[in-house]
């Protein structure tokens, strides 16, 4: 049998094979669920996306973290984290919904990014007024308190604090940035001014001192909190934990981008021990987005000029944080456009506003002017350097061109939160069938999702077909007791390029209830499996790069290797393969690779710079075979 060899490099940056030659700004606005209804119901969620996508906004910032309403910080989304540590599942506002994963699927399926943003921080509680042990999180472990010297807790600008360094309060904000990372297809992550920080009067907690005894001979930290070296000692505490998330997340997937938005440095460190000139400088930060929050543009103008002096060899990944609306304050047309004019001569390459509600007051004057001026025309994100990372899917409504019906299907318009407040519905056992068809910009990993409506009436085994690269399967939905009405992802799946394909099928064959209801449906790429872009896409290897043939399925050198790995695989069959990466706990530290290959062998680059040195164990699945290789890891 003649024998081909390819060569593949993987070295997780950004090689999609869709580029655009629009222009690379970022233009991001900050969605939080205070003074703005879009998270409170679907509806809202999509008019939103609607609007920002028709104005040429390209990132949401998203708040998955916030106490307003409630007795305590909580998760804008189901948190198996916070359940687990405090019964807390979310936020009591949206009990039985999931506002994160709908506004995935709704900007993804308009071309837009999505990066949780963690706006509390280390932060648990506001409150006007001071008390002890004021909310649920601080009640139920007191020793994780920020404290001053005073022994009270720290209560700045109304704000009550966890102590950032207390190592389960840092395990607990890391266990809730992976989940997010781990359970939703997001393109990265945004910590702002209250994360890592603390108030510079904190650090008396028990905890806190313990371990500053524990590096100082026993000596008690000093009781002047302006200590030069105290607030250096606070601060690394905070850049080593920062920088050991960083690692986390970019361990899982390189792509995803690690966002801040502290305060205007050095304020910022002075008051909160944010660090940001160091983030930078050290590679902690992907980008940076000062809050340059001034109430006239003279301030800002001057805050921007002070700021950028901090940051002389990263304005490229240097955004602005503009103020544009909060209580009654709403920021000029005038003042905007001068902001945005002096941001693009002093090359900043884009801005993020708060928030979203100044786009729309005043019947969207200031959203309609973005789009008009500057925004006229759509533009790429500057780190994705071209590449159009989510391409504009569109949702995919029951009632569209892309969906067939048979006849049994009639119009239902009873109480349906989503899309013009109507679905289909067909009698179970009907024999009809609702397809839908998608356009799939490339080959490559995508998730399906449905909408799934809750009615009484509906059946508990809604049956759907999903037909892929590898053949069918089927999935059972329950329509009448969903665990989450909304947008629910029902598989992930390899899909071949091509216009109007027919991925989903919804059929009537059911054991119960007295109909299947059909609603919207969406087709999106999934980034954190499809990164490399089409895996179809190899290059034949050139002579001078042939490896001898070797028997072996799976084979590593350096061994032990120091940052890059270079893996070679011999595939004996067509088939689907996984490529993983697990430490000595069992937990999977990279997922290198899955996908339908060739028989052959290839060569894969991984860059592992941000693992820790250690044993590690590659895996490769296929067709009959599983086979491990123990690794080394030296820095």
């Amino acid at each position: 049998m003649k024998k081909f060899f390819f060569i593949l490099l993987c070295t997780f940056s950004v090689t999609t094979f869709l580029f655009s030659q629009a222009p690379e700004e970022f233009r991001a606005v900050k969605i939080t669920n205070v003074d703005s209804q879009v998270l409170f119901s679907d509806a809202n969620i999509a008019e939103a996306m609607d609007y920002l996508a028709s104005i040429n906004i390209n990132t949401i910032l998203l708040v998955v973290w916030n106490a307003s309403g409630s007795d305590g910080v909580h998760t804008i989304y189901p948190s198996d984290v916070m359940n687990r540590l405090f019964r807390r599942k979310i936020h009591p506002a949206f009990s039985g919904r999931d506002p994160l994963q709908t506004v995935l699927v709704e900007a993804h399926a308009r071309g837009m990014e999505v990066l949780p943003w963690f706006e509390y921080g280390f932060a648990t509680y506001w409150d006007s007024t001071y008390q002890e042990n004021p909310d649920y999180i601080l009640t139920a472990k007191p020793h994780w308190g920020l404290r001053a010297a005073d022994g009270k807790l720290v209560w700045k600008n109304n704000f009550y604090w966890m102590s950032a360094i207390n190592p389960e309060v840092q395990d607990m904000i890391r266990d809730l940035t992976l989940e997010v990372c781990r359970n939703y297809d997001i393109d990265g992550v945004e910590y702002s001014d209250r994360i890592p920080a603390m108030p510079v009067e904190g650090g008396y907690d028990s905890v806190t001192v313990s371990l500053y005894k524990a590096e100082h001979g026993s000596a008690a930290p000093p009781q002047d909190y302006s200590n030069t070296a105290w607030k250096r000692w606070r601060a690394d505490k905070m850049n080593a934990w920062f920088r050991s998330v960083r690692d986390s997340v970019k361990a899982y997937d390189p792509n995803l981008n690690f966002s801040s938005s502290p305060s205007v440095y050095p304020w910022c460190y002075h008051e909160y021990l944010q660090d940001p000139y160091t983030w930078m400088n050290e590679g902690i930060c992907d980008d940076i987005i000062p809050q340059l929050y001034r109430y006239s543009y003279e301030e800002y103008l001057s805050t921007l000029t002070a700021s950028l002096q901090n940051y002389p060899n990263h304005r490229h990944a240097y955004y602005a944080g503009i103020l544009m609306n909060v209580g009654s304050y709403i920021i000029s047309e005038d003042y905007l456009m001068k902001a945005l004019q002096a941001n693009r001569e002093r090359s900043v390459k884009g801005e993020a506003f708060f928030f979203y509600e100044g786009l729309r007051k005043n019947s969207n004057q200031l959203g309609n002017k973005l789009k008009a001026t500057y925004y006229q025309d759509w533009a790429t994100l500057p780190f994705r350097r071209g590449a159009i990372w989510r391409p504009k899917a569109g949702i995919i409504h029951e009632n569209s061109r892309a969906v067939t019906a048979t006849e049994g299907w009639t119009a239902y318009t009873g109480n349906i939160p989503l899309h013009n407040g109507q679905c289909y519905n067909a009698s179970v056992n009907s024999d009809d069938t609702l397809t839908y068809h998608a356009d799939l910009p490339e080959n490559a990993w995508y998730n399906v999702y449905l909408y799934v409506n809750k009615h009484y009436k509906a059946t508990t085994r809604a049956k759907i077909l999903i037909t892929h690269l590898e053949g069918t399967d089927t999935v059972i939905v329950n329509q009448k007791n969903p665990s989450i009405p909304g947008w629910t992802k029902v598989a992930t799946v390899y899909l071949r390029e091509g216009l109007r394909q027919p991925v989903i099928r919804l059929v009537t064959d059911a054991p119960d209830g007295a109909y299947v209801f059909g609603d919207a449906a969406a087709v999106l790429i999934n980034r954190h499996r499809s990164f490399e872009g089409d895996p179809a896409a190899i290059q034949p290897m050139t002579p001078d790069q042939i490896l001898p043939d070797s028997p072996c399925l799976l084979s590593t050198w350096p061994n032990p290797f120091n940052s890059v790995l270079n893996i070679r695989v011999n595939l004996p069959e067509r088939g689907w393969y996984s490529l993983s990466l697990w430490d000595i706990s069992g937990r999977e530290v990279m997922h290198i690779r899955e996908a339908f290959m060739d028989q052959g062998s290839f060569q894969i680059r991984v860059d592992c710079q941000n693992l820790s040195s250690g044993i590690y164990f590659l895996t490769l699945k296929g067709p009959g075979l599983y086979t491990s290789r123990k690794i080394l890891l030296l820095k």
